[in-house]
This record gives C-alpha cells, structure tokens and sequence, in this order.
C-alpha cells in the first residue's frame, strides 16, 4: 500500500449518490456497523457508560497537530467546533467513573495531510476515560476494545471481508499475542537507524509514522512523548520531568496512528503552568479551570479513531471510503 498517494478529486467519487450505492462503500459501512456494536458490547463490559458530549463550546482541544479550530457565532459569542471533547470527558467523569462516546470531531487539516491517505476533516472518535486510572490501564483497555473488535468483524463480517479482499488472516497476531510498546526515544533512533531525520523534540511525522507501521504484523504501542508536543492536559512525568505519561497506538502493514490517549493533569497549578509553557490563555478556559479547581478525578484514556479503525480492518486504501460522506481535506465535498 502506497501511503504517500495523494487522495485527488478524480479518486473520490464523482457525486454521493455513487458513493453510497457503490457495492464497496455498503460493505465498509457494514463493517463499520460491526466495529462500532464491538466497541459498545466491549466497553460495557469493562464499567463504561456511554455520554453524549457536546459538539460545540467556548474552548476545545487544543493540541489538534497542525489542524485549524473551526469557529462559528454562539449568539454572539464566539464558540469553537470541537476538535476533540478531551476537557469535556474529564468533566464528566465528576457523574460516572468510567466513560465513553462516540463523538464526531471537526479539524481544518493541513492540505499536505491529504497525502497521508488518512486524514479527515470530519471523523469520529470512540473516545474512552477512566477515573482513577494509570496509563497501563488505559492501554489495556484500547488494547481489548481494538481486539475485540477485529474478533467481532472476522465473526460476523466475513462476506463483506471477501467482497473487499481483505484477508483475515492479517488479524492472526493481533488476536494471539499481546501488543508491544517502545519509548518516543527508542522511535526516534529506530527511524534516525533507517535514513528518517525524526526530531526527538516532536511528534512522530507522518512519515515516520508510516515506516514504523509497516514494519509490524500487529498494533503496538508508542509512548513518553515530550512535553511540548501535546496539549496541557497530559500528565508530566514526575519521575522523568519532560516526558508525558501517555501513548499513540498505531496500527501494522502502514496504516498508522489509530488512537491518542494518556494521564491527565488534574491539578490546578499544573495545568495553568502548562498552559502558559505552551501558549495558552487560561481566561479562555474559565469554566474548566473552575472545575479543576473543585476537583476532579485523576484519570486516564484515549481517543480510537472510528474511520481510521474502520480502514485498517476492512484494509482500504483511504480513510475516506471509511465514511459516507467523506470531507478530505482541501477538497470541497457535500
């Protein structure tokens, strides 16, 4: 698969009738049906109850990577499209201890972005978050959502697996061992080892990205990021000062980040220092920060990626086949 293809309005199909009658995209969103009854069927059965969280509000997320926020007039106030409802998920957890949704996410990706194959400016998110929770727990539980899944799809979507020559037995490994993890640091190396200038300072590139995921025959974990690569709410390491106690999970054969998730800081001092270390005005944030301020639970999560999920199941060659009305970035689409 040829990750570095770039996602042309030739390549997209020419009206959304075609696409939503394409033999194709039935059996995607079919699956996708399946993946979506395997993660509710599995975070039930680990104590979360589904919430709806909002899709607009005065602040959102704002460690989205290179993407631009969306803004619209809230009568007359100024409110954000949620790029992740990451500040709404801890509020939450001050009703139940153990969360989830399925929450739709707006973010204006870079137009270089559509060379990866898959991004979207308009997806879902099976967003996950835990009260009381390490980041250990956490990765178990996206590790069992996305097993399950992939269980769930080879038992019951079979027919739509064939119609889309996707073979089951890429799922071997995942479902037999358990995923592997290495650090930031020991990315960084592996990618420097093969010709990949990586800064150790950031996120994995995309690129970067890619080249670790084609390497593996089953998800496994990255984790310790830097500091200054991720949004205020992820927890700092207090034994290593500069490392975030969190993980991206990534998918084998090149198909890249599924998930995002870590600690979350919950102290009031904390998270206004961070604010400040990364460029944020606490004032924007007056609602959450009063409830930090009364307390919050620790906690930890993720966000999995319902149409990246979707894609590297069903082994499509674009996020976009794995919606139904696919927004790519810079195309304009219904």
């Amino acid at each position: 698969m040829d990750q570095m293809r770039v996602a042309t309005q030739a390549e997209l199909p020419a009206s959304p009738g075609e696409h939503l009658s394409s033999p194709t995209t039935r059996a995607v969103l079919r699956i996708q049906h399946v993946v979506l009854g395997a993660a509710r069927e599995y975070l039930e059965s680990q104590g979360c109850t589904e919430v709806l969280l909002p899709i607009i509000g005065p602040v959102t997320d704002p460690g989205a990577r290179g993407a631009k926020q969306v803004d619209i007039d809230y009568y007359g106030h100024r409110y954000k499209l949620m790029t992740s409802a990451i500040l709404y998920k801890q509020a939450a957890l001050t009703t139940f201890d153990r969360i989830y949704c399925i929450a739709p996410n707006v973010r204006l990706e870079p137009l270089e972005t559509s060379s990866t194959s898959r991004h979207l400016a308009e997806f879902h998110q099976i967003d996950v978050e835990l009260a009381g929770a390490s980041r250990t727990e956490a990765m178990a539980v996206a590790e069992g959502t996305v097993r399950h899944i992939a269980r769930r799809v080879t038992e019951r979507a079979g027919e739509e697996l064939d119609l889309l020559g996707r073979d089951v037995d890429a799922f071997v490994d995942l479902l037999a061992e358990r995923f592997e993890f290495r650090t930031h640091a020991e990315a960084v190396s592996e990618l420097t080892e093969i010709g990949h200038p990586q800064s150790p300072d950031a996120e994995i590139d995309w690129t970067g990205e890619a080249l670790l995921s084609a390497k593996a025959s089953r998800p496994f974990f990255l984790t310790d990021y830097p500091k200054g690569s991720r949004g205020f709410y992820d927890r700092e390491s207090r034994e290593e000062p500069g490392r975030l106690r969190n993980f991206d999970l990534l998918a084998p054969e090149g198909f890249g980040e599924l998930a995002s998730g870590g600690e979350r800081e919950n102290e009031y001092a904390a998270i206004i220092a961070r604010m400040r270390e990364t460029g944020e005005n606490p004032a924007k944030y007056r609602w959450y920060l009063d409830m930090v301020r009364a307390g919050i639970p620790v906690s930890a999560g993720f966000g999995l990626g319902l149409e990246r999920l979707t894609r590297y199941v069903a082994g499509l060659d674009f996020a976009w086949q794995a919606t139904g009305f696919p927004k790519v970035p810079g195309l304009v689409s219904p």
